[in-house]
């Protein structure tokens, strides 16, 4: 059995990580709209001075991530294709 590369380990964990934050965010994010019809401002305020510094990067992590992880699930099914038409 091989060892894990502790570089995709890190990364595996960071990722997940993310994940988590972001759905923490968006669940906080719906609290404070409901929160702020009530006339409570301060959840919302923080969610907005948080917003550049660290939910935005977060989601942008989030979708590169999945669009790398898209790319290569598809280049890895390609190279069986491509192994046999160069076979022919």
């Amino acid at each position: 059995m091989n060892k894990p590369n502790p570089l995709k380990l890190w990364l595996d964990r960071l990722l997940v990580a993310n994940v988590f934050l972001v759905i923490l965010a968006a669940m906080w994010f719906l609290g404070a709209v409901a929160l702020e019809t009530r006339q409570v401002h301060g959840p919302l305020s923080l969610f907005q001075r948080l917003w550049e510094p660290l939910f935005t990067p977060a989601i942008g992590l989030l979708m590169a991530a999945a669009l790398i992880s898209a790319g290569w699930g598809w280049w890895q099914r390609r190279g069986p294709l491509l192994n046999r038409d160069s076979k022919n």
